[in-house]
């Protein structure tokens, strides 16, 4: 079992910045790969970005790159998602979630991940 906990959330305006963690505990966490995803209200939860185990890879939604970055400090056993130049349409509770399967195609879909956690909100005003 892996446990998923996030962090910082928040309400934000426009163009402004947010860094989210999520800290994992129970199996070690340095063995697989974690992504981030998103669910605004009323829509399906979305794939943001992901990376690898090792930190070397990362994958992100054409709706986030250039603006998100993932990282993951293993040492620390916990991920990060920092989110800047958000937008209104960035709002919505972000998941992170952990996986063993290897390719970006996979990645993408939640089917793919065995452990989330709770979910943080993220609301950004206009």
């Amino acid at each position: 079992q892996v446990q998923l906990v996030e962090s910082g959330g928040g309400l934000v305006q426009a163009g402004d910045s947010l860094r989210l963690s999520c800290a994992a505990s129970g199996r070690t966490f340095s063995h697989y790969n974690m992504g981030w995803f998103r669910q605004a209200p009323g829509k399906e939860r979305e794939f943001v970005a992901a990376i690898s185990w090792s930190g070397a890879d990362t994958y992100y939604s054409n709706s986030v790159k250039g603006r998100f970055t993932i990282s993951r400090d293993n040492a620390k056993n916990t991920g990060y998602l920092q989110m800047n130049s958000l937008k209104p349409e960035d709002t919505a509770v972000y998941y992170c979630a952990a996986t063993l399967f290897r390719y970006y195609n996979d990645w993408t879909l939640k089917s793919k991940y065995a452990y989330w956690g709770q979910g943080t909100q993220v609301t950004v005003s206009s």
